[in-house]
């Protein structure tokens, strides 16, 4: 006699399934992550309209430790987003839905941390903010004070001599846009280019128009042809270990696990003694 086992819980949630959720006995912990880069706090867009019951959570105090060596967006002190997490009513048994504007780069983030410091239950509302078609609440909530304690490790990370190893012998993505990866523009960081050996996989290409992500299938086979294959071992790097986070997700999707390498670009480029390629060739 087999026994048959549970299919996986995808890492996406649709509106159609959060609404429904919403509406049960047990509604999971929303978190709204709304995020520009370079731009004012989203707060006041929440304000105006999220989703019942979505808490806020900023990007740059509380899903980042503030810049400097490590990069523009470093991890967090864990004790810092457990607090952060705990104020927004995340408890160790909670459900977390979190979304953002529907890139998807702030929701991952979100995600990844969560994922990273020990939670499992957490799922990425698929299209964002501009999927939800339901009622909005306006404010802002006050919900009771979770008890989730971060157990950072649970997801594999890079720092820039493991990035610089994996590129050399195994798989390493840089997830920015074509442009920034070849050098020919950087409109944020201080070098343009790439880490030598690093092959260039943007992360809009991870998604459909709408902001939903493309489906497994689709990943599967943009991933297999830039060559994660399951063969070897994959990292993803982006600017500042936000966007990169999206990546790591998609790749999640098409069934291929990815290490994060948090400080990114950012911290690469921060020591002017680290080597950079430019150009469309991995370097």
């Amino acid at each position: 006699m087999t026994t048959s086992q549970p299919a996986p819980v995808s890492p996406l949630i649709d509106a159609d399934t959060l609404a429904t959720a919403l509406a049960g006995p047990r509604p999971p912990v929303v978190l709204d992550v709304r995020y520009r880069l370079g731009q004012p706090s989203r707060r006041p867009a929440y304000l105006e309209g999220h989703v019942p019951g979505a808490v806020f959570v900023d990007l740059d105090t509380q899903l980042a430790a503030p810049p400097g060596p490590r990069g523009r967006h470093p991890l967090p002190e864990p004790g810092d987003f457990g607090a952060a997490m705990r104020a927004a009513g995340v408890s160790a048994d909670s459900q977390v839905v979190v979304y953002d504007d529907g890139q998807g780069w702030a929701a991952a983030r979100t995600w990844w941390l969560l994922r990273w410091s020990g939670h499992s239950a957490v799922r990425v509302l698929d299209g964002g903010f501009p999927s939800w078609t339901g009622a909005l609440e306006t404010g802002a909530p006050a919900p009771a004070a979770g008890d989730f304690v971060p157990r950072p490790g649970a997801l594999p990370t890079l720092d820039a001599g493991s990035a610089a190893e994996l590129a050399r012998k195994g798989l390493l993505f840089d997830a920015r846009a074509g442009e920034r990866y070849r050098g020919e523009v950087e409109p944020i960081d201080p070098v343009g280019g790439h880490i030598p050996g690093a092959v260039s996989a943007p992360t809009a290409e991870n998604v459909l128009p709408d902001g939903r992500f493309r489906p497994v299938a689709e990943l599967r086979a943009r991933f297999a042809d830039l060559g994660a294959d399951g063969d070897q071992a994959v990292g993803v790097y982006c600017g500042s270990g936000v966007s990169a986070a999206q990546e790591v997700l998609a790749l999640e999707l098409a069934g291929v696990r990815a290490a994060l390498y948090p400080g990114s670009w950012s911290e690469w480029t921060a020591d002017s003694g680290r080597p950079v390629a430019t150009g469309a060739e991995r370097g």
